[in-house]
């Protein structure tokens, strides 16, 4: 074993549950210490999210560590997120290891043996830890699953390997968050309960000064501090890791929105890369919901089929459900549809799966509003692609996660001319439109993060609603997006007893690399 001086300490972020408030509280911590003027950086062994992206250099990884990084002010690496699973069944995923996919796995065999992934895992988080100066690492769940605990290398294994105290983020909006840290505490392994350092409780509501009775109790039960005591909030922005945003309301029981450019989203069950429609949702102009029941669509501006891990098995879910014949039915009417990625394959003739990488081989027929059919092969595209859309003359800059091969089987009508994939020159073309331009399909995610095509699109859109949108102003919406950032750090910091934190991080021993 070789030491390495001066290797970046390491504080380690786990939680009591799934959606405690773990990411957002990483992303928070990261913005806080590079606002200090330390070299930080955000990292998670393993990831399980349909939400994912591509970085500069063409590797995937999980959002919820690009939104990590982009707090902690540095270009976003696969090494944050070596290890990342895409669910694609109720049993099974697709792992991407240090951004590059390495097949499907059943959950039985996936856990039979993490040491080759812990390994890799282990790899990416030495490289970070030789470039910065502290790693705020990420657990993934609950960090007590016993049945699990073994097997489980993002949590205490990845945090002892790292030299981490640890912080236990729990959860008190969803009540028992007394049982939530006493619980844990008390099933940990020793070994285990003595890296923790102390908690912080999330999303607490109301008067602050009427839960110090139970800061002290949890205070004497443990002897451990509680960090923090963090108010719920809605005034702050932040992409979340794999769930749609908080205000979010599906299946709303209200219709069409008078005055608004009102588009829905189909809430397929294995939908990936929700993040792409955030930006809309910002648009004052715009009412997006998400849809997961069949109604009639008529009112609406823009219907989207978004990004899927399983396109074959979501279009037999809208076969099933009866959305095939309501956005049928929208179709005649006149209404405009947007498919993207997933959504794109489904608007076309056909999928042809012939290694069943979505299933058993064979092929299933698409909504055939385009003219086109796709192929799934084993090789993923992950690209960074730049260039032109075609119907407004935009500059694009999107991304492309896709296993499908789509060709147009009647006269090619792309929407977007690609000039460069990964930083290279290319000469291609993406997506397909129908001969009326109402229905578009393309593999690029991400189009909407660009205000200026984001408002272009939503101008050709609605016409008559071009006055009401927000600036088409990028430099103002990367300055919204560092904002709430600034504002998430703030927010944490006012309610964090950041010295003893400090302290805390102080007493942390030195990482060791193994050479």
């Amino acid at each position: 074993m070789n030491e390495k001086e001066n290797s970046a300490r390491c504080l380690a972020v786990l939680g009591t549950g799934s959606d405690v408030g773990k990411s957002v509280t990483v992303a928070a911590l990261c913005r806080i210490f590079s606002d200090l003027g330390v070299n930080v950086a955000p990292y998670k062994a393993q990831n399980m999210s349909n939400n994912s992206h591509v970085t500069g250099l063409g590797g995937e990884m999980g959002r919820a560590q690009v939104v990590q990084a982009e707090a902690a002010r540095v270009a976003p690496h696969v090494d944050m997120n070596p290890v990342l699973l895409k669910p694609a069944t109720d049993t099974g995923a697709q792992v991407v290891v240090q951004g590059r996919p390495i097949g499907n796995r059943k959950a039985a065999d996936y856990f039979k043996d993490t040491l080759p992934l812990f390994e890799k895992a282990k790899e990416s988080l030495d490289r970070l830890r030789s470039e910065h100066d502290l790693i705020i690492m990420e657990g993934a769940g609950s960090c007590a699953e016993m049945n699990l605990l073994s097997r489980d290398f993002v949590n205490f294994r990845m945090a002892g390997y790292a030299k981490a105290p640890v912080i236990l983020v729990a959860d008190i909006d969803r009540g028992g968050v007394f049982a939530q840290i006493i619980g844990t505490m008390h099933i940990l392994p020793e070994e285990y309960k003595s890296l923790v350092k102390g908690f912080i409780i999330n999303r607490f509501r109301g008067d602050a000064a009427l839960f110090d009775d139970g800061i002290r109790y949890i205070e004497e039960f443990t002897g451990l501090p509680v960090l923090g005591l963090v108010p719920y909030f809605r005034h702050i922005e932040i992409d979340s890791e794999d769930g749609l945003p908080l205000d979010i309301v599906i299946d709303p029981p209200a219709g069409p929105v008078p005055g608004r450019i009102n588009i829905a989203v189909i809430r397929l069950p294995h939908i990936s890369n929700f993040t792409d429609f955030n930006p809309l949702i910002r648009q004052k102009a715009v009412s997006l919901h998400y849809l997961s029941k069949p109604r009639a669509l008529s009112g609406c501006d823009l219907v989207i089929l978004p990004g899927s891990k399983n396109v074959r098995s979501d279009l037999g879910w809208m076969r099933e459900t009866g959305w095939d014949r309501a956005i049928g039915d929208y179709w005649d009417s006149g209404g405009r549809i947007l498919g993207v990625c997933g959504g794109y394959q489904m608007l076309g003739n056909i999928i042809r799966d012939p290694l069943g990488l979505e299933g058993d081989p064979g092929d299933t027929v698409g909504l055939r509003f385009l003219d086109v059919e796709t192929e799934l092969q084993p090789e993923k595209i992950l690209t960074r692609s730049k260039g032109v859309w075609i119907s407004n003359g935009y500059a694009i800059d999107g991304y492309e996660i896709h296993m499908g091969r789509t060709r147009a089987l009647s006269e090619p009508a792309p929407t977007a001319r690609i000039s460069s994939r990964n930083g290279e020159p290319a000469s291609e073309t993406d997506g397909h439109a129908s001969p009326d331009g109402l229905v578009i399909g393309t593999y690029l995610h991400g189009l909407f993060d660009q205000p200026g095509f984001c408002h272009a699109f939503l101008s050709d859109l609605r016409p008559d609603m071009e006055e009401s949108l927000s600036s088409p102003d990028s430099a103002a919406a990367d300055a919204f997006r560092q904002g709430q950032y600034d504002l998430l750090a703030r927010h944490f910091s006012d309610h964090l007893n950041m010295k003893r934190l400090m302290t805390i991080l102080d007493r942390a021993e030195p990482a060791i690399r193994e050479g």
